[in-house]
């Protein structure tokens, strides 16, 4: 049985967007040594749970209307005042598909990590404009950083 655990919750509405999750869960499994559970899921069906049982998260939105998706918002919602206490320094990453520029989503989603007192990995990674198939590199690079420091220990 696996010691920590990845959570992987991101709101994917079209095949680009589950290319990208995949690409994060498949990165993630490329260096997993069977010591990380790995759990990719949607954020509407996330709960505090999950967060509550989670060593580090990586989160997955699109850019709409300049801001995070409302299935990324509504897991905040339900998940800020449960894992409030109790995940403080969790380690997150974050990937966003981003039409135009994403300096909007990710502001958004930063503004409520901080609040959450959550520690980011690296810095958001932001696919933007056109599809790019690097873009899928990039998530997998993502996916295998988090598993590869939970695994040493250094998230």
């Amino acid at each position: 049985m696996a010691g920590k655990r990845l959570l992987i919750v991101a709101h994917t509405p079209s095949e680009n967007t589950r290319t990208l999750r995949r690409a994060v869960f498949d990165g993630a499994n490329s260096v997993n040594e069977n010591r990380i559970e790995i759990i990719a899921q949607g954020a509407f069906e996330t709960t505090p749970q999950d967060v509550l049982l989670a060593d580090a998260i990586i989160l997955g939105t699109t850019e709409n209307l300049g801001y995070m998706s409302g299935a990324l918002k509504d897991f905040f919602d339900r998940i800020y005042y449960p894992c409030l206490e109790d995940k403080q320094g969790l380690p997150y990453g974050l990937f966003i598909r981003a039409g135009q520029d994403g300096t909007g989503t990710r502001r958004g989603v930063e503004t409520i990590v901080t609040g959450l007192r959550w520690r980011a990995i690296q810095a958001p990674l932001i696919c933007r404009g056109a599809w790019q198939p690097e873009f899928v590199d990039q998530c997998e690079e993502l996916g295998a950083a988090m598993v590869a420091g939970l695994d040493l220990g250094v998230f």
